[in-house]
């Protein structure tokens, strides 16, 4: 008995799952203390109105840049989709978005009300998906919106964070 409930719970490296206290996997990412850059994690069940990934982290001490994707797989030849990027480049205080589709990219969009990252400070990113689009909030402040331009939703399965910034928490 012992050995089926160890074998139960243990951490299955080789294929990036854990066993949560019910026996379902669940990602390894989530409960890794560390969440490092660059960080690729798969979205359970992808995309659809009303979900929302949420994004906190640090921005590093001196950064250029950071972008946080979500993409329709991970595949990189051919590349994968990317539903939207959001690119945050703090030498021209820029939060830019744009979207790849069949390795094309669509019209970048730059308006902002404001720059909202300051270096070495904490922040919180939510994607909010809803019907027509993306809603974006930063430190619970809505940004802007980003109409889609992927039409299956639930195609939108992969997280990509790269740049200048730690991961703290990522649901």
């Amino acid at each position: 008995m012992a050995g089926s409930v160890a074998e139960r719970d243990a951490v299955k490296i080789e294929d990036r799952l854990l066993n949560n206290s019910l026996g379902s996997p669940v990602q390894a990412e989530v409960y890794f203390p560390r969440l490092i850059v660059p960080f690729c994690g798969h979205i359970k069940g992808g995309m659809r109105p009303g979900k929302k990934v949420v994004v906190m982290g640090i921005v590093d001490l001196n950064p250029e840049s950071f972008d946080i994707s979500l993409t329709c797989g991970d595949s990189e030849d051919p590349p994968a989709d990317i539903a939207i990027e959001l690119k945050a480049l703090f030498s021209d205080k820029q939060f830019l978005r744009n979207s790849c589709i069949s390795g094309e990219w669509g019209e970048e969009q730059s308006s902002l009300p404001y720059f909202p990252f300051i270096p070495d400070q904490p922040f919180r990113v939510e994607i909010l998906c809803e019907h027509p689009r993306f809603r974006i909030f930063v430190d619970g402040h809505q940004l802007f919106d980003f109409y889609h331009r992927i039409e299956k939703l639930s195609a939108i399965d992969t997280i990509k964070i790269n740049g200048d910034l730690q991961i703290t928490k990522l649901g």
